[in-house]
């Protein structure tokens, strides 16, 4: 079996966070990347506070239609394909574009059914921003954020790219890094199966997480 839901319990809210992080229309890069990359962020971890703030959520009637809209926004604009490309590696090149379609679609689904019971134990966290570190080229900015709890901070650290508009591909709570988690657990996965058989038990991890949270 996958070793993956002891990372999203780690994170708890964290990849909600940095899912769906951009601004609604895409923005021409600034002369300040680091800026610009922290304010889209900034942008939608407001909105979906907001949102899990918000009285349609607490409401158990009303719940599913809000965590739809959060579904939706993360779908729209978090990069799956992306991600699923960095958690393979260079393993990557042997996928086909039938297979690396597949894969990202599995994956996301995975996250999702993961990320998504996790709403459920939002409780006033708040987020500070601490500092942004750009590579030369301004092509790629690591965010440096803390999830206020009241007994502690969480460290948080966003890696965005800019490609049309600035993209989360990797996020490491406490220093640990998602995508390397998941790296680890693919490589050693792809040593003994095939492509369609890791998206295969990706698909099965996913739909027997959706039924523990009873999605």
């Amino acid at each position: 079996m996958l070793a993956m839901r002891s990372v999203f319990t780690r994170s708890l809210l964290a990849f909600v966070f940095c899912t769906g992080l951009l601004c609604t229309a895409p923005q021409a890069q600034a002369a300040d990347p680091g800026e610009e990359a922290r304010e889209a962020l900034r942008h939608n971890v407001d909105g979906i506070i907001t949102l899990l703030s918000s009285a349609e959520f607490k409401d158990p009637q009303t719940r599913p239609q809000v965590r739809g809209e959060i579904e939706a926004l993360i779908r729209q604009r978090f990069d799956y394909e992306e991600f699923a490309m960095r958690t393979v590696g260079p393993r990557w090149r042997s996928f086909n574009d039938d297979q690396r379609h597949r894969f990202a679609e599995a994956f996301a689904a995975l996250l999702r059914s993961s990320y998504m019971d996790q709403l459920e134990s939002y409780n006033g966290e708040k987020v500070e921003y601490a500092d942004e570190r750009a590579s030369s080229d301004g092509s790629r900015v690591e965010v440096q954020t803390f999830i206020v709890q009241p007994d502690k901070k969480i460290p948080v650290a966003y890696r965005m790219l800019h490609k049309d508009r600035w993209v989360v591909y990797d996020v490491l709570v406490e220093g640990i890094s998602l995508v390397k988690n998941y790296r680890t657990q693919f490589q050693e996965l792809l040593r003994k199966e095939s492509p369609d058989e890791l998206i295969t038990r990706i698909i099965a991890k996913a739909e027997e997480v959706g039924r523990a949270n009873g999605n």
